[in-house]
Formats: C-alpha cells, structure tokens, sequence
C-alpha cells in the first residue's frame, strides 16, 4: 500500500534567517521534526500516541535551492510503506509554495519506543496501516 502524502505549511520569519540570507540549514531539520510530530500526531489513535515516542537517528538532506524571508513553504511527508522492526523510514520535501521542485529533500530514520520504559518497540502492522492510503 502506497503512504500518504500530509502537508503543512510554514512561513518563513525572520530568526529562520542565515547570515547568507536565506534559511538556516537547522530550519529545515526543524520543519521536518515538526511535521513528523504533527503527522504522527493526526493519524496514530490516541492510544498509541500515549504509549510510544520517536527517536531519530540519522537525517540525510539535500539542499536544491534557497528559501528566503517572506517566503511560505509547503512540507511534505510520508514513511515508507513498511517499518523494520523499530525503525521507520520518513521522507520530507521541502517547497517554496507552488513550487514544482524542493528546496530540500530529507530522509530520515526513526525509531520507535515505548514511552514509559524508553526501551524499542517493534512497529505493530495496524500503527503503520494508519498511515497507508486504503485501497
């Protein structure tokens, strides 16, 4: 089953701004940790959000083009269609809006864990069905 795709949109202020000009490379870790806690957020019953944290382990971005005061951006995420194990493979793309190519593109590996112990926890196959488009 293919993911779905959850936007949200960002605009960008003025403590988002380098000294190059343009948006710092942490806000675009900090827009994908937003729309990664939002996502989570929206689709996971509530149960499960009460019940399990996320982690991240490792972040691959590519910067493609500058994002610059007063711009709006759009972000867009999906997981991969199957967690291993604990860990769940998410993407980010980073849009000017109405743009037709990202400014950024991430890959991120996130690790599930129970949020009492901290300890990992395999992805049950019904938490990650909440985030597949039905067929």
């Amino acid at each position: 089953m293919p993911a779905e795709i959850f936007v949200q949109r960002f605009p960008v202020a003025a403590a988002d701004i380098d000294e190059l000009g343009h948006v710092n490379n942490i806000v675009y870790l900090r827009y994908a940790q937003d729309i990664a806690t939002a996502h989570w957020r929206t689709r996971a019953p509530k149960e499960m959000v009460d019940a399990f944290v996320w982690v991240v382990t490792r972040h691959e971005v590519d910067y493609r083009a500058q994002l610059e005061l007063g711009d709006d951006v759009e972000v867009r995420t999906w997981v991969d269609d199957v967690p291993r194990g604990p860990s769940w493979v998410r993407f980010v793309e980073v849009y000017k809006a109405d743009a037709k190519k990202p400014a950024a593109q991430i890959k991120s590996n996130w690790v599930m864990l129970d949020a009492q112990t901290r300890r990992m926890k395999r992805v049950p196959p019904d938490l990650a069905a909440c985030f597949m488009i039905p067929p």
